[in-house]
């Protein structure tokens, strides 16, 4: 047995909990997923021992060149809407205003923009061109609640604080950096274009503006309706605290809230009251045993409590727990999914409450493109790191200080491009994952936070309107429209990503996990986002208003009456 195969069946036994008769193809011959994503290195003999990434990819051209100089040349417009997304700081779904303020920059530029992509009033499909190869780029501009944060200040300071006596809350901020992942895709489209126009170049671009990233629902609900349909390549970015290109996996997730329902009655005779708190935290209890003997590295799963009741001399008489179950590929996170679902029927049974089980979303893991991480990996090494200033080191410092971090400041290399780790162990995902079952997808990352700080935190908020989150999204779009340039003018680069993505998924059959018929969660737009945006409410297909879910069930018994204690 080599090295490499022995590295290989190790790591798919270590991260998805298999014991020692197991082998690796009969990992892989039941799970094929796995086989494209994580054996896919294995059997090419790609070992992150032995691995130097290729040179000679990326070529100089006039059209590079071209989309380059309009990113320079207009760096302020980019950045500025970047701020003007990071003010806004729209959670999921109701990104009225920043879907907006991208599409108009679009159609500046000569895209034409067709909004409601699958019913989601804040998502759209920005096209330029046609004919040629179709290149699509994203766009994501949602915000995080309760991550609120001042710019450029090093404490953690909520720009927006809600005060309440019995429980203050922050307001919603850009922690995962969305503002810049949306400035930086669509000034790379918009570049593109322009090399498109000023150079002849037969090719067609897209920008898809994508709602709700973070609760893993646009895109997921958009592949469904065939909204990415037609594309040749996809190149995609997400900010971090590195910069570099991978093909790493990322994890499957499915999304659900369990509501309990029963009856309301006063904290100090609670007798015969049935609590929807008690039924979220009995799931929530009996949810935490599945851990050690359940799940295995590979899977992950969280959860929110949503409305645990507004007093506490009132027993609340609805109560909804939100989770998240996530694993190496999406029949692992079905197995683990069902496992979540039965500890719900049992705290409803437990709690004499009625349980609303309520599917959101759900999307597979990532099939990223070796082939495309390659061309873009150098370019990014021909193009170089964001470039920061001292005073981004300080800010940077002074972020890390404040989480107890080694204060290193911001990275000034590339990290270089090395295979996926040799134990994959779970964690983040991604609903361009459902897009990069469709159609061949390159993927980066470019720091716009310090190293060692996680994104989801207040500290991003604090970076994500500065040159820091500048420097990042300049740099993003720079690598992403060189990339897609030389997809457009050597043809034999993007037929090698087709047939790596041909081979990959070869006796894959790649299905949504959202069961047909499901009405995605959809919040009502203001009129005036319908107006400013030419479309109507309910969008086709959606029931409006969603029918109520109102707490019916009696009392619950004490027993029969007791004579008084004499």
């Amino acid at each position: 047995m080599s090295d490499t195969h022995y590295a290989g069946r190790r790591r798919l036994l270590k991260a998805f909990g298999l014991g020692a008769t197991a082998t690796t193809a009969t990992i892989l011959r039941a799970d094929p997923v796995l086989a494209a994503t994580l054996g896919y290195d294995e059997r090419q003999g790609v070992s992150p021992a032995t691995y130097n990434a290729p040179t000679g990819l990326a070529r100089e051209s006039a059209a590079k060149s071209t989309a380059d100089a309009w990113i320079t040349a207009n760096s302020d417009k980019i950045s500025g809407l970047s701020d003007e997304i990071w003010r806004h700081a729209e959670l999921s779904l109701r990104e009225w205003e920043s879907s907006r303020v991208v599409a108009r920059m679009l159609k500046a530029n000569g895209f034409r923009v067709t909004w409601g992509s699958a019913g989601f009033p804040s998502a759209f499909v920005a096209t330029y061109g046609e004919g040629g190869p179709v290149v699509g780029f994203s766009a994501e501009y949602d915000a995080l609640p309760g991550l609120s944060q001042r710019s450029g200040v090093a404490a953690h300071d909520p720009l927006v604080y809600h005060h309440d006596a019995y429980g203050p809350t922050y307001g919603a901020g850009h922690g995962d950096a969305h503002n810049v992942l949306g400035a930086g895709g669509t000034a790379a489209a918009i570049a593109v274009a322009q090399a498109i126009r000023a150079h002849g170049l037969k090719a067609t671009v897209k920008l898809f503006g994508s709602a709700g990233e973070e609760q893993l629902v646009g895109k997921a609900f958009a592949v469904k309706a065939g909204v990415y349909d037609g594309l040749d390549a996809f190149l995609d970015w997400h900010p971090f605290n590195i910069t570099s290109a991978f093909w790493n996996t990322t994890s499957a997730l499915l999304s659900a809230t369990f509501t309990f329902l029963g009856a309301s009655g006063h904290g100090g005779s609670p007798l015969g009251s049935r609590s929807g708190l008690d039924g979220a935290l009995l799931m929530a209890t009996m949810s935490e045993y599945l851990r050690e003997k359940n799940v295995a590295p590979s899977g992950r799963f969280h959860y929110a409590v949503i409305n645990g009741g507004g007093a506490p001399n009132v027993t609340p008489d609805m109560c909804s727990v939100w989770f998240f179950v996530r694993e190496g590929s999406p029949a692992r996170a079905q197995v683990l999914y069902d496992k979540i679902v039965e500890c719900a029927k049992a705290a409803a049974q437990a709690s004499q409450t009625r349980l609303v089980h309520k599917f959101h979303s759900a999307t597979w893991n990532l099939l990223a493109s070796k082939t495309g991480s390659e061309l873009v990996n150098d370019n990014m090494r021909r193009i170089g790191p964001p470039r920061f200033t001292e005073a981004d080191h300080t800010l940077a410092k002074a972020l890390q200080k404040a989480l107890d971090r080694p204060e290193t400041g911001m990275p000034t290399t590339l990290t270089p491009l090395t295979p996926p780790a040799a134990s994959y162990a779970g964690g983040l995902a991604t609903d361009t994952a459902d897009v990069s079952w469709q159609t061949p997808t390159a993927v980066l990352l470019a720091a716009a936070y310090p190293p060692g700080l996680p994104n989801h935190n207040w500290s991003v908020t604090a970076t994500a309107a500065t040159n820091i989150g500048h420097q990042a999204a300049l740099s993003a779009a720079r690598y992403l429209a060189a990339s897609a340039l030389d997809l457009v003018e050597q043809p034999e680069l993007l037929e090698g990503m087709k047939e790596e993505f041909k081979e990959r998924t070869t006796g894959v059959r790649w299905t949504s996990l959202i069961p047909d018929g499901s009405q995605p969660p959809l919040y009502e737009p203001p009129a005036e986002h319908l107006k400013a945006t030419g479309q109507t409410w309910p969008p086709e297909g959606v029931t409006w208003p969603v029918p109520r879910m109102i707490a019916t069930e009696g009392l619950g018994t004490t027993g029969p009456a007791l004579p008084p204690v004499t």
